[in-house]
């Protein structure tokens, strides 16, 4: 395997293509157990900015950083104060972990699944308790990111070194035409978030263990004048954003996430009081 470490964006541009790696902490373990085909890895960490200016957040920012520093909203602080052990967020990015590939277990253990173009998804028949409620007819599979939930609830956008875009636009439900749910080009990289400061803002997460797991569910309010803003995470191919809930009776739980319905309910009401 080939590493490469571009000395500008101008170079990354004419770089033979290969995966990102900032921090690792998603990337090693999926190189590692084989379950991306890459020659090529391409160390990003000296061309992604990192720090905190004002609503400005750089991609290569660690979610330590982010979960320590008071002018960040609070929904994205305690997102990132959630997410994966002390050890991961001192090493984690927040643009890696806007890009991290699914948790679905089918598609950790090389099944030849819909995500990785196969034409069924093993969830669906299979042991699913830790899979999505929404757009569910081609993928069972949920997005583990706590802060993308927050982030959505927070209206960011998202910089590239190619364009500039709603964090919403960042991701896409899959088809049998592209199975990727980030809708950006392979060699694009994120660079940098521009995340508006609302009146109030929380995250709140239901999960197996209080510290160190993703979320079963994760609700993120953000509150913007009269207008309150919902992203949830762990309930979806992809971040997902609702009006109210009143949006979870068009879920569509399997059998075995049906319960994901009731404690999605629940964290929106708490969540809404918070910020409220």
């Amino acid at each position: 395997m080939e590493l490469l470490q571009p000395s500008s964006l101008e170079e990354l541009e004419t770089a033979d293509p290969g995966l990102f790696l900032a921090g690792g902490t998603d990337v090693v373990p999926i190189v590692r157990n084989k379950l991306v085909d890459i020659d090529t890895l391409v160390d990003i960490r000296d061309l992604v900015p990192r720090g905190i200016d004002g609503t400005r957040i750089g991609a290569g920012t660690k979610l330590a950083e982010l979960e320590a520093d008071p002018q960040i909203p609070a929904a994205l602080r305690e997102a990132c104060a959630s997410a994966a052990s002390p050890q991961l967020r001192t090493m984690g990015t927040i643009g890696g972990n806007l890009r991290q590939a699914t948790r679905c277990w089918y598609w950790r253990m090389n099944f030849p699944c819909f995500l990785r173009g196969g034409s069924r998804c093993y969830a669906m028949d299979g042991v699913h308790r830790e899979h999505s409620i929404f757009a569910n007819d081609q993928t069972a599979s949920a997005h583990p990111s706590d802060p993308a939930a927050a982030l959505l609830a927070l209206n960011a956008r998202v910089r590239t070194n190619r364009r500039e875009l709603p964090i919403a636009e960042l991701y896409r439900l899959p088809t049998a035409d592209n199975r990727d749910v980030v809708a950006l080009d392979y060699d694009e990289l994120i660079l940098e978030l521009d995340v508006p400061a609302p009146e109030a803002s929380t995250y709140l997460k239901a999960a197996d263990r209080r510290k160190w797991a993703f979320p079963l569910v994760g609700v993120a309010a953000a509150r913007f004048a009269d207008d309150v803003r919902f992203g949830l995470a762990g309930v979806a191919p992809i971040p997902w954003a609702v009006d109210s809930s009143a949006a979870l009776e068009e879920a569509t739980p399997l059998p075995g996430t049906q319960y994901k319905v009731q404690i999605a309910r629940a964290l929106m009401r708490r969540a809404l009081e918070a910020v409220a």
